[in-house]
């Protein structure tokens, strides 16, 4: 949506000037910009030079499979992810809340109980329904954000930060200090390049997936896409503190997170399951060669009407999310390459 708050923060992507609105459109008034508000529940704001470095999430093909347009309830590790946001962020209501490279909306729509007021940005326009419908959206470049200075008293970014080079994550956590206010906070979730031993049996589950797909019992063709961009430009820990500390940033806190019986639930048993409904997708079509992602789509569909109706599918999912939790509680102080963190803004 776009409610008057956001027309209030928002600024000219190009001079960082205020807009001036009329017929339906923001004009600046320092260089005399024009963007509109497409749909009427969306700023397009993004800059008039486009970066050279862009990331996949912006192509057609990453969200051709219809993942992206309903927000389902947060399971397994979206669950996780959330839950942990929840946990380090502590979101009031007068807190003022941005969501950075908020892909579909989902998480600020996970979170609209917490009554703050909430806004996301990202490159892509795929929003979900319901974030379109509740939350403010910008489609804005995160290096660049078309926001005024201390808009914001927190902030958080999921699975973004390893899609970045080096001179983007700079970039970005730059504007992201300039768009909070001093003492701010933002909270992460990515990952660095070195891990834990305790990799090696995310490496095994891995190899096991991959004989599976040899074996026509898997499909891993969205996660090689999803992945397929992943720059990771943080060597270490000892790295992230040094690159937060020269955007203006502290660590407050961090947990880690290798997801063992997650990476077995999801990358073997989800995805197990995801290619038995797609092909029985496809034969109830009635095509002896069907379109494969028309068959996601209308498997996810369905998994989304059976979520819905909190029956048994849902009541599933959410014992193997609680059982997934048991990779914090033992490995959550092992220093690994996946990590939860809570970054506060220095004066």
């Amino acid at each position: 949506m776009i409610s008057p708050r956001l027309l209030e923060i928002a600024r000219c992507p190009s001079c960082r000037s205020e807009f001036e609105a009329s017929d339906g459109r923001l004009t600046c008034r320092a260089c005399g910009r024009r963007c509109a508000a497409v749909g009427g529940d969306y700023l397009d704001l993004r800059p008039a030079t486009p970066f050279a470095e862009m990331t996949k999430y912006v192509e057609e093909a990453m969200h051709a499979e219809g993942r992206h347009e309903r927000v389902s309830p947060p399971l397994l590790s979206a669950a996780i992810r959330n839950d942990m946001l929840r946990r380090f962020l502590h979101v009031t209501p007068d807190d003022r809340v941005v969501d950075l490279g908020c892909g579909s909306g989902r998480a600020l729509v996970w979170n609209r109980d917490s009554g703050a007021y909430l806004a996301g940005i990202d490159l892509s326009p795929h929003f979900a329904v319901e974030a379109r419908a509740a939350v403010d959206l910008i489609v804005g470049d995160l290096r660049q954000l078309p926001v005024a200075d201390r808009s914001f008293t927190k902030a958080f970014t999921l699975d973004v930060l390893e899609h970045l080079s080096r001179d983007a994550l700079m970039q970005m956590l730059k504007e992201t200090a300039r768009v909070l206010e001093p003492g701010g906070r933002l909270f992460v979730y990515t990952h660095v390049r070195k891990n834990s031993p305790l990799a090696a049996g995310l490496r095994v589950i891995n190899r096991l997936a991959r004989g599976l797909e040899r074996l026509g019992l898997v499909d891993l063709t969205y996660e090689r896409l999803r992945k397929s961009d992943h720059v990771n430009p943080l060597a270490d820990i000892p790295d992230l503190e040094r690159a937060v500390a020269e955007a203006g940033f502290r660590i407050e806190r961090i947990r880690y997170y290798t997801p063992l019986v997650g990476g077995f639930v999801e990358n073997i048993l989800l995805r197990m399951a995801e290619h038995w409904a797609t092909r029985r997708a496809a034969r109830a079509a009635g095509d002896a060669a069907p379109d494969v992602r028309a068959a996601v789509r209308i498997a996810h569909q369905r998994a989304e009407a059976r979520l819905a109706r909190r029956g048994f599918t849902y009541g599933a999912l959410r014992a193997l999310t609680w059982v997934m939790k048991i990779d914090i509680v033992l490995f959550g102080r092992i220093r690994s390459g996946p990590f939860f963190a809570l970054l506060t803004r220095t004066a």
